[in-house]
């Protein structure tokens, strides 16, 4: 671990430090390239698009540049670090956003005292953007910073820890539901954890057939209910009207178990309990609620996803917010709205389904993939994600009627 601790450290050092760079798309060589680039040739654009604002698109990067934006309060597993803490990982962010899907990114880290200086903050700065996407912001201020934004920008904002996990979790789970023989419409699934991740991922399973009733979230006081006090406004849209109020009540017969909460919090008994061919997604980051090992142990009927890259399986973000952006971006759509992030988790999900490429399997370091138990959602250097994803949300933009432009001709698809 301390080997891994200093290559970490120095990936990140050197050659230089941090993880992206700005470089130009122009010649910079002649006095003639100098006078076009900036005085007296900039002034023919900045007319063009005084204008007609539209031509922004047209005459700079605008169009294909994201700002990836975050305060710092809650940084992957390890809590409200503040903004500095936080720059490794949005540059890190910026850097599967170019290496993915080839979009420029920016990241930036906010200070602010009240939810509204953020919003005012960003909000007055989106215009220079053709997207933002949220990143590491705690619950429950996360939702309505991101609900304020969508409101007052026009460009697409996405929080991913909330949208990314959501999306990714349901191609899964879709996927792993199918290989048990059941269907997301009459599963009884368990929750585990209450925060943005878990609050955006039963909210898509939900827009992809399941039910409510059938949903049951836990928080660290125990099951979410209909007869509890001290529950804020997103918690109680999953507050379900039953005596259950422990994980061992509600485990009892479940179909499915998402964790999005902490490590080892699932026991081998407790998976003893669920129904036959069960699921379990345990996504707590770097320590799952339980371990493989130790449910496949308990269970031999199991299909389990984690959130890492050393398990079959990992339920990695990277599979789909790059490419969300990409199709968003492609046709001008002004916000990421529910048909888009439906469309996605179809995608990725009938790409698993495919052969997998030889190429994928080289940087996998595996010998074979075939669509089953241990391999239910795609491998994130899958090249096929990025034209498969990207031209379904494109498409779904386009028919719900959020796209400034119709569909590209021989789109990437």
């Amino acid at each position: 671990m301390t080997d891994f601790r200093q290559q970490a450290l120095d990936y990140h050092q050197f050659p230089t430090p941090g993880k992206i760079s700005v470089e130009l798309t122009t010649p910079a060589e002649t006095s003639l390239d100098l006078s076009l680039a900036y005085s007296p040739g900039v002034a023919e654009p900045v007319r063009a698009i005084a204008d007609n604002p539209d031509d922004v698109y047209k005459y700079t990067g605008k169009g294909n540049t994201v700002a990836v934006i975050t305060n710092g309060t809650a940084i992957l597993g390890l809590g409200n670090l503040g903004g500095m803490a936080s720059k490794p990982v949005m540059e890190g962010k910026a850097l599967l956003f170019k290496r993915f899907a080839n979009i420029n990114s920016f990241d930036i880290e906010v200070k602010h005292k009240t939810v509204e200086e953020f919003v005012n903050t960003v909000a007055n700065i989106a215009d220079s953007f053709g997207g933002i996407n949220l990143e590491d912001i705690k619950a429950p201020e996360c939702f309505a910073i991101e609900k304020a934004l969508i409101e007052r920008c026009k460009i697409p904002v996405f929080h991913d820890d909330q949208h990314g996990t959501a999306i990714v979790t349901a191609a899964g789970m879709i996927n792993a539901l199918e290989i048990q023989g059941k269907n997301i419409k009459h599963a009884n699934i368990v929750c585990m954890g209450a925060g943005a991740a878990a609050i955006a991922c039963m909210e898509l399973l939900l827009k992809c057939g399941a039910q409510r009733e059938k949903i049951y979230m836990l928080d660290t006081k125990g099951v979410i209910h209909t007869r509890r006090d001290d529950l804020n406004e997103y918690k109680r849209l999953f507050a379900n009207n039953t005596d259950k109020r422990t994980l061992e009540d509600v485990i009892d017969g479940a179909d499915v178990f998402v964790g999005v909460s902490g490590p080892n919090v699932l026991s081998a008994e407790n998976v003893k309990l669920m129904a036959d061919n069960p699921v379990v997604f345990a996504c707590s980051n770097p320590d799952p609620e339980i371990k493989p090992e130790l449910a496949l142990s308990a269970r031999d009927d199991l299909i389990i996803a984690t959130g890492r890259s050393d398990y079959p399986n990992q339920v990695n973000n990277v599979l789909c917010f790059p490419f969300i952006f990409r199709g968003a971006l492609d046709v001008r759509a002004r916000r990421i709205n529910d048909e888009m992030k439906v469309a996605a988790v179809h995608a990725i999900r009938e790409l698993a389904k495919e052969p997998v490429l030889q190429e994928v399997l080289d940087a996998s370091c595996e010998t074979s993939l075939t669509f089953g138990k241990g391999y239910i959602i795609p491998k994130p250097m899958d090249p096929r994600l990025c034209g498969r994803v990207a031209y379904a949300v494109a498409k779904a933009a386009v028919e719900s009627g959020v796209a400034a432009l119709e569909m590209p001709e021989n789109y990437m698809a």
